[in-house]
């Protein structure tokens, strides 16, 4: 009896510490569980943001050389990608046939001025005769109109000789510049057509880069250039298709009279120097122009989530408790995105492991410092 009385007595005991011991293991586990993950201080600073443009390389001069006489090419004097100086042989057509036009041409001028002078001979005697009242004055008349059609058949003489000369001129090809000669598709001893392509010129000197701007990019980029000279220039990078930039800066030359309709854009054109001849006509890449930005939110890209084409973060607060928070971004700036609403600076994000987290969450919050934050990216 005694041994059941003990336990009676016991049994409450022991429960009030298996309760208490239970409820301290759930608070201590419910401490274990807080995350702990990074985070920062958004603050506002300047910057320079560098944005691209698709970029259209085009040569300095590009131009399609092409015969202007049919016949047999004979003769290429240059290479496929080789330097040429202007006037330098490119082609030679053969020239027998242009040769004999030319001497026709010539005889046929001979003769037309041979005929004209007899007939100039003939109209003084007639003119004298006239004078002496021997014949009539139609006679003088019908003198005069035969010296005016062996003249105008001396000009068409003439322009036959002019014509083949400038025929035979044309069977051989000189560089109309300097410039790097293109692919070659035909060969020696091709019969070709008038107008056939033979080559392609190219003056690489210097290079021109055919870009877009948006209407309303173009806008604040005019707006800028005359309000605020140091904000933005027209000086720019070019980034080349492996990803390196080109050595030398650009230059803004020009820009297009009118904003295309279907696009809602405008073009520019930017003057490159080329003196290692590096770039090559048809060449693309990414022109980049800067702007300064001051005392800008700058958002790292991993804090970011994206949501039915909104931009999220989970800000922190007092409570280290996370909440959603949708903002807009100006722009994006290698690894971070500028607001241009919606946070502001002293607010604290989440800086990563937004995939592990979810609106309400309390965490245990770890301060990242700038400089910390910066080894990261």
């Amino acid at each position: 009896m005694k041994k059941l009385k003990y336990a009676g007595m016991l049994l409450p005991v022991i429960a009030a510490i298996f309760v208490t011991g239970c409820s301290s293991s759930a608070k201590d586990s419910k401490t274990e569980k807080l995350l702990e993950l990074p985070v920062i201080t958004l603050a506002a600073r300047d910057t320079v943001i560098q944005k691209p443009y698709v970029a259209d390389i085009q040569a300095l001069k590009n131009v399609e050389i092409r015969n202007r006489v049919r016949g047999f090419l004979e003769h290429i004097y240059v290479d496929e990608g080789k330097f040429v100086k202007k006037g330098q042989p490119l082609f030679r057509i053969n020239d027998q046939e242009f040769k004999v036009k030319l001497t026709q041409a010539k005889a046929a001028l001979s003769n037309a001025m041979a005929d004209a002078k007899a007939t100039e001979l003939e109209l003084g005697r007639v003119k004298m005769l006239v004078d002496k009242k021997v014949i009539s004055k139609s006679e003088l008349e019908v003198a005069q109109s035969k010296l005016s059609a062996d003249e105008a058949t001396v000009a068409e003489a003439r322009s036959m000789v002019q014509s083949a000369q400038d025929q035979l001129g044309y069977t051989f090809v000189r560089a109309p510049f300097d410039g790097i000669i293109d692919r070659i598709p035909l060969k020696a001893g091709s019969l070709i057509d008038e107008g056939t392509l033979l080559t392609s010129l190219s003056d690489i000197s210097s290079m021109y880069a055919y870009f877009s701007f948006p209407e309303n990019e173009y806008l604040q980029y005019v707006r800028n250039l005359k309000n605020e000279p140091g904000k933005t220039s027209d000086k720019v990078k070019l980034v080349l298709a492996d990803g390196l930039d080109f050595s030398h800066q650009g230059d803004i030359e020009t820009v297009e009279g009118e904003i295309e309709q279907t696009t809602g854009s405008i073009n520019f054109r930017a003057r490159f120097p080329n003196p290692q001849g590096l770039l090559r006509h048809g060449a693309t890449g990414k022109i980049y122009i800067s702007t300064k930005a001051d005392s800008v939110i700058m958002v790292p890209q991993q804090s970011v989530f994206d949501i039915q084409d909104k931009s999220y973060v989970y800000v922190i607060d007092a409570h280290n408790k996370l909440h959603m928070k949708s903002f807009v971004p100006l722009t994006r700036v290698s690894q971070y995105y500028i607001v241009k609403e919606g946070l502001n600076a002293g607010d604290k994000i989440l800086l990563e492991g937004t995939q592990n987290v979810n609106d309400g969450m309390v965490i245990k919050p770890k301060l990242v410092a700038p400089a910390t934050r910066l080894a990261m990216q």
